[in-house]
């Protein structure tokens, strides 16, 4: 029973492993968010049976959680770079036929050749429309438009746009040669009630699942969603010295479990090798 005993402790090291690597791997990954894995002992009886005369029969991976700490904001200058000062997510949608809703921290936006604001993976953000106030007139889904650029002013097709601003709350304005501006709509943002349920989908993007709740569509400054920053990154959230401890600790579970199962051959071939 203890090599299997310690060759569970060995997968959980291994797997404790696999987790801080990604981790460390992620530093420079815009918007990444680290994750832990977290372990749960195995033990069983029969009903007839005392627990004060059994052991535990090792352990297994109970869950890998998603950390969703803030990360360190780093200035790029770049107006279409956002970070989320806060617990929100932007929301972004893929290309027809499937147009799958993600949510990410990754705020490095950019213009495609549609002038659309697309995203790492080519999905567009999503804008909320405003009034002539600027103030939310439909926190839906169903009602979000894509973030499209405009070359000229809806006015006057002679009027070239010049200048796009966004402001903390996500508001987007365009400004035109003629010193005329157009509110383009409001940066959705999503809150979960439980982010940790999140399905992670690569590139800093995220999917809603039973686990996670539904998104809570809103602009920013809105409750727990935070603020935008425009010019600035997210940096992953991941401390390089905490992790390179995790690791040794991880290392060290590695080989006092593969030591515990060369003791235990030992004995085996000890108790074999009697005549």
């Amino acid at each position: 029973m203890s090599f299997y005993t310690s060759l569970s402790g060995l997968k959980g090291a291994q797997t404790d492993l696999s987790v801080i690597s990604n981790n460390l791997a992620n530093v420079g990954s815009t918007g990444f968010k680290k994750s832990r894995a977290q372990f749960s002992d195995l033990f069983a009886r029969s009903p007839t049976q005392s627990t004060k005369m059994h052991a535990g029969q090792g352990t297994r991976l109970n869950a890998v959680v998603q950390q969703f700490t803030q990360g360190t904001l780093e200035a790029t200058d770049k107006t279409l770079d956002l970070a989320i000062a806060g617990e929100g997510f932007f929301v972004t949608r893929g290309d027809p036929p499937r147009e799958a809703i993600t949510y990410t921290r990754n705020g490095a936006f950019q213009v495609n050749a549609n002038r659309q604001v697309v995203d790492t993976i080519g999905a567009t953000l999503q804008l909320l429309p405003v009034d002539p106030s600027g103030n939310v007139t439909s926190a839906t889904l169903d009602d979000a438009t894509d973030f499209v650029l405009p070359s000229v002013s809806p006015t006057d097709p002679s009027v070239s746009l010049i200048n796009v601003s966004i402001g903390i709350d996500g508001l987007v304005t365009a400004t035109y040669a003629d010193g005329s501006d157009e509110m383009l709509g409001k940066v959705a943002m999503a809150s979960f009630t439980a982010q940790e349920g999140l399905r992670p989908v690569g590139d800093a993007h995220w999917q809603s699942t039973g686990e996670s709740g539904e998104p809570a569509i809103e602009s920013a400054t809105n409750g727990p969603l935070g603020s935008v920053r425009s010019g600035a990154l997210e940096r992953a959230n991941v401390d390089v010295t905490e992790e390179l401890v995790a690791l040794i600790s991880a290392q060290r579970n590695f080989q006092a479990n593969a030591k515990a199962i060369e003791t235990a051959s030992n004995m085996t071939q000890a108790i074999v090798s009697i005549r």
